[in-house]
Order: C-alpha cells, then structure tokens, then sequence
C-alpha cells in the first residue's frame, strides 16, 4: 500500500517512514504545504497523513484539494492542536480519521489499516475472492485453508489484483502501487515479471485456479470467470 506522509517535524517524519516501511507501506514523505501538493499530483496513494500545521500552508486546504483530485484516496489529519473545530473541519472536508501528537506509530499504524480496509474492501479483515481469503492485518493468504508463503511484494500484488477484479492493470500501474516513488529509477517493468511469476506458481501449488490472465505488451487482468 502507498503512503505520503506530509509532517514537518523532521524527527517524526523520519520515525514514521521508518516504522511504516517496516509494515510492508511504500512511503514516500513531504515536509512543506508545498512539496505535499507536488507529490499528490505525481501518485496516486491509497492514504495520505497530513498535518494541519503546516510552515508555507494549511493541512486542511490541502485536504480540499485531495478530495477534489483524488476522491478515493484515504486521509488521516495529524495535528498537535487537540481542537474540536479542526477535527469537524476536517471530518465535514472528507478525512477519514484524527490523530493528535504525541501519538503511538503504532496506532497510526492501526488507524492506517481500519481506514484502507474500509477504502479498499469495505472495512472487512477477511477478504475472500473464489478460492483465495486474506487476513487484511495479519497477511496471512489461504487457498481453501491451506497457507501460502509469500514475499511483502507477491502480498501487496496479490492485493492490488484482488482490489481490482476483471480490470485490465498495466505493468506500470501495478508497479507503481508496490514500489512507488522507486518506479522513478527503474529502465523498464520487466523485473515485474518475475513477481507475478512466482505469485502464480505459490497460488497454483495450493491448488488455487489460475485466475490471472496475461494481456502480452499491456498488463494483467485478475479474474474468476473462466
């Protein structure tokens, strides 16, 4: 999942990319009003963590315009005011949820998983497509019971897919939603390859249908239906 943090506070800034890239997020990071527009116009992100105040801006402007350009995408307003009004303003704006500092990263990390779960697949932890469940906070992937190992990345593209059924997904889309801001020095998708192949073969061995149809020179597409 692809994170943009924009806090100015270098310390915490550097402790939350940290903690999080820990987790499995891709995180790509802002300290000013300024460098968090530019970047929410270079990716789409599944959550963006903002905080209100700002040096060159308020957080809460840059919210009206994420929810102008990218209504899907997840907020989390991270203020170190504990005001009723900022938190409303923010909620009435479209945030999804509140944090004031000093906050635990772990529970930003919580708050980051009930909001994408609610984002991406209606809030449930179990997500169940034909044969395959995943447990959404534990990662954990099953084919009619039977576990199967993968990597952070086969995970986040298993993922990706599952979100995006009976879609068409360019190698450059994919690639963007595991790697990021990564995909900016890389000459070609072509390690992508290798990913999806060994993704496949994990899931075949479980006995899981092969679900995942190749659209050669343009990308995949993840379906159920024969």
């Amino acid at each position: 999942m692809k994170i943009l943090l924009i806090e100015d506070e270098p310390q915490l800034l550097s402790s939350m990319k940290a903690y999080l890239e820990t987790e499995g997020y891709v995180v790509t990071t802002a300290s000013t009003f300024r460098q968090g527009m530019v970047k929410t116009y270079d990716y789409d992100y599944d959550c963006v963590v903002v905080d209100i105040g700002l040096p060159d801006g308020n957080g809460l402007d840059l919210i009206r315009q994420l929810k102008t350009t990218h209504a899907q995408t997840g907020i989390i307003i991270v203020s170190a005011k504990d005001s009723l009004n900022d938190k409303l303003t923010g909620l009435e704006l479209g945030s999804d949820d509140y944090l004031t500092k000093p906050f635990h990263l772990s529970e930003l990390n919580a708050r980051l998983k009930s909001v994408l779960r609610r984002r991406l697949f209606g809030g449930q932890n179990l997500i169940h497509f034909a044969k395959i469940t995943i447990n959404a906070h534990t990662h954990q992937v099953n084919i009619e019971g039977q576990p199967v190992i993968l990597t952070e990345k086969e995970y986040q593209i298993l993922l990706f897919f599952i979100a995006n059924p009976d879609r068409l997904l360019t190698k450059g889309a994919i690639a963007e939603f595991v790697w990021g801001d990564h995909m900016d020095l890389a000459n070609s998708h072509d390690f992508l390859y290798t990913h999806i192949k060994n993704l496949r073969k994990k899931l075949i061995e479980k006995g899981c249908p092969d679900y995942l149809r190749t659209r050669y020179g343009v990308g995949y597409l993840f379906s159920a239906t024969p």
